[in-house]
């Protein structure tokens, strides 16, 4: 298909060879594909090299401790007891040693006195924990009865409905994997470096497996009239948030969830129900979700209008700003961290987009005069977080860390000056920009905004 048909039965390396370019060449996919496997191969013989050199040395240093004085290796105390047969609280918590892994909690005095955010630079993989998803409220989280709670449909539907909790997971389930990210995530970083761990700069994005009913299979039931336009949902939180959603959003992969990751909602995440609006803003998520209603136009809410707009130069505000563009951030080595000594490290981070999924995440480790392509870990998901990696030789010489994602609607990701032009310094929501991470020849790591 790519060169010259050859004999099935020929072993001739300098034309397979030959074909394996043109087939590069040709192939565009082929060829991402290949620079993949070669950022991949460069970090196995790296890895390799060090395990032979200094950090084998340096593991071997560091095992002397673990052996007697004959050279026989020691038995730690713990394995010379029974364990405890159960942990309290049934329950299960995490170790003890891992107690310094929890979310921020805000100050009276925090920008967002009523959020809290999550050590995105402690996690692995793409999942964010239960008791480790941020959370924003706007009057208190309320303590809901699920057997009183109700569902109310009704406006431009034939059919309007109230729905129990039972007559809800009745429905035929789905459960997807996707980000929620708060609209006002690294809003302070837009006018000055404010935040030093990634935790404060990005810590209002968590990634979950989200469960519940599609909101089209519900909406189905009541007879859909063809002028309904928008959806209105509303919270049964003190605030009653409530915000216009676009019905043709509703109609497509909106979601009534009930349970993430395994099991019902939290309470601080919208328990016994919330609607869920994959790359939305996060404050379209209403928790606690009571009633919807179906229009013709939007309604000017105050959440809609005195906030959660985006401000221009000229005094003008920018309205339903709904879908989260593409953004990443490298999660270690990130600020608060410190580089122990030169040599081998793995630059990882989170990287995502409300616009579908992650093309591809360029690092550089000279400050952006250049950049190379970091290796994608799978399952790269639709509205997902999806984790890079990229192998780095630090030689212990002061640098600046970036990334920068593009997704698969062909944005990339913008510098802060690039999100400040195509809005103004007066705005506080959708902070996508580029986030560098200062390296000191001593090894600190700090915000270098």
């Amino acid at each position: 298909m790519y060169g010259i048909n050859k004999d099935p039965r020929s072993s001739d390396q300098s034309d397979d060879k030959h074909n394996e370019i043109a087939m590069i060449k040709d192939d565009k996919t082929a060829l991402t594909r290949r620079k993949t496997a070669l950022t991949r191969r460069r970090f196995i013989q790296t890895g390799f090299a060090l395990s032979a050199g200094t950090a084998g040395s340096l593991a071997f240093n560091n095992a002397q401790a673990q052996f007697d004085s004959q050279g026989n290796l020691l038995v730690a105390p713990w394995t010379k007891k029974t364990g405890s047969d159960f942990l309290t609280p049934p329950y299960g918590v995490p170790s003890k040693y891992e107690k310094g892994v929890v979310r921020i909690l805000p100050t009276p005095a925090a920008a967002f006195p009523t959020a809290s955010r999550t050590p995105l630079q402690n996690l692995y993989g793409i999942i964010t924990p239960n008791g480790l998803i941020f959370e924003r409220h706007h009057a208190g989280v309320p303590d809901i009865d699920p057997d009183a709670h109700r569902l109310v449909i009704h406006g431009l539907v034939d059919r309007p409905l109230m729905l129990t909790m039972n007559d809800l997971v009745r429905f035929p389930s789905v459960s997807m994997i996707y980000f929620l990210e708060c609209s006002g995530n690294g809003s302070a970083e837009l006018k000055k470096r404010t935040g030093t761990t990634v935790q404060e700069t990005h810590g209002l994005l968590s990634c979950c497996e989200w469960t519940g009913v599609r909101l089209s299979t519900v909406l189905a039931e009541t007879g859909v009239k063809s002028s309904a336009k928008w959806l209105l949902a509303e919270g049964s939180d003190g605030a009653a948030m409530t915000r216009s959603i676009p019905m043709q959003k509703a109609m497509d992969d909106a979601l009534l969830v009930y349970a993430q990751n395994g099991e019902m909602l939290r309470p601080e995440q919208g328990y016994p129900l919330r609607l869920f609006l994959p790359g939305y803003e996060g404050n379209t998520n209403i928790k606690w979700l009571r009633r919807l209603k179906l229009g013709t136009e939007p309604w000017q809410t105050r959440e809609e209008t005195s906030t959660y707009t985006d401000l221009g130069a000229g005094g003008k505000a920018l309205q339903f700003t709904f879908e989260m563009g593409v953004k990443s951030v490298i999660t270690q080595p990130s600020g608060g961290m410190r580089l122990k000594q030169a040599g081998f490290y793995e630059i990882t981070g989170f990287a995502w987009t409300g616009a579908g999924k992650i093309r591809s995440v360029d690092v550089s480790i000279d400050g952006g005069k250049s950049w190379d392509q970091a290796a994608l870990q799978e399952p790269v998901l639709n509205k997902s977080l999806t984790r890079f990696r990229y192998p780095w030789m630090w030689k212990g010489e002061p640098t600046v860390l970036l990334s920068r994602a593009s997704d698969s609607s062909g944005a990339i990701q913008p510098t802060v000056d690039e999100v400040l032009k195509l809005r103004s310094a007066n705005s506080v929501y959708h902070n996508n920009a580029i986030q560098p991470w200062l390296v000191t020849a001593n090894g600190e790591v700090s915000n270098g905004r």
